[in-house]
């Protein structure tokens, strides 16, 4: 299937359902990270990066499985996390989708098969092929994606993770959203290769590169690629080239980022692109574009104000007393000489 064969529906629904939710999801966040006391820790947000998020898992099925990173809203929302459930989490409240006990940096929803996210950069893709071996195992079909950055795709643990991969012929699709920055390193400072798909070849496994701003591409390669692995072909890789509109975190200014490029990438929009691209087959109107901002931001702000108590002050403690003694026991362990 050729990208511009995506049907209109599926156009509109990954538009108006998913990344401008995304977006607009994230922007609250934004708000919110500036007013005093709202949110817990540092949010790391992925503006800019909504079509790879969209296009990847709209290809799943609900029984496939997503290993996501630190840079995990887009991720959770694609796959049908409950906004206000997660806005919850974030904000350290009880109702959340981990009764607070996460935060934005540690989430898991089970329910729709998001396995987990890790802050451990390079964590995600040996805990995915343990989720891929436990499907292929009993022999079932449904296959597991884990999400990574470009920084990632230099740790030792993701070159492991694709060799047992490659070797066992795991049922395993590895995505690299490559969004040109790995911290405050740009992509050229800290990778040697012209693109990180061509290391596929290593590992005895496919590897694309598509662009990650144009989510009908990212849908059409990741159609093809999931179609692979669930007929038993082994792993796959796929490097979406993107950008980090934004810093690493929000305590980040970006001041080392050149502002032309982050003007020539805005202009690479992938929500922009793919509104002009349907208002120029005339699958949608100017007057509907407006009326789904609206929708999206009413129900934004409805899940702002879901959010519902702190986490009880008894479940912090009892967190700290079974983490803290374990700690305090591994410390002593070890000034024994011991392991």
């Amino acid at each position: 299937m050729d990208s511009r064969e995506v049907e209109a529906g599926l156009k509109k629904t990954m538009y108006d359902e998913e990344m401008v939710l995304i977006r607009q999801f994230e922007e609250k966040l934004i708000e919110l990270s500036q007013e005093k006391g709202k949110l817990v820790g540092m949010q790391i947000l992925a503006n800019g990066q909504e079509a790879v998020a969209v296009g990847i898992v709209k290809a799943l099925k609900p029984d496939d499985v997503i290993v996501s990173n630190h840079r995990s809203h887009g991720h959770l929302l694609a796959k049908g996390a409950d906004p206000k459930y997660l806005m919850a989490e974030i904000m350290g409240k009880a109702t959340g989708v981990n009764k607070g006990r996460s935060g934005t940096l540690h989430m898991a929803v089970p329910e729709v098969n998001a396995l987990m996210t890790t802050t451990i950069v390079g964590g995600g893709p040996p805990l995915a092929v343990g989720a891929a071996f436990a499907q292929q195992y009993p022999g079932e079909s449904n296959i597991t994606v884990v999400f990574f950055g470009d920084g990632a795709a230099a740790e030792g643990s993701v070159h492991e993770a694709m060799n047992l991969a490659g070797l066992w012929k795991l049922h395993v699709l590895f995505v690299c959203e490559n969004n040109c920055w790995a911290g405050a390193q740009s992509l050229s400072e800290h990778c040697a290769a012209g693109n990180i798909a061509q290391r596929a070849v290593g590992y005895g496994m496919p590897g694309e590169l598509v662009d990650g701003n144009d989510v009908a591409k990212v849908y059409t390669l990741a159609k093809k690629m999931v179609t692979g692995r669930r007929n038993g072909q082994g792993p796959a890789l796929i490097e979406a080239k993107t950008y980090r509109m934004r810093g690493h975190g929000e305590h980040d200014h970006q001041h080392y980022v050149d502002k032309k490029e982050l003007e020539e990438w805005s202009r690479l929009c992938p929500i922009k692109r793919l509104s002009s691209n349907m208002l120029a087959e005339g699958v949608i109107s100017e007057a509907q574009l407006k009326a789904i901002d609206r929708q999206v931001e009413a129900r934004v702000d409805e899940a702002a104000k879901f959010v519902g108590p702190k986490v009880p002050t008894r479940c912090l403690r009892r967190l700290w007393r079974t983490f803290g003694l374990k700690m305090l026991a591994r410390s002593r362990l070890r000034s024994k000489g011991g392991r």
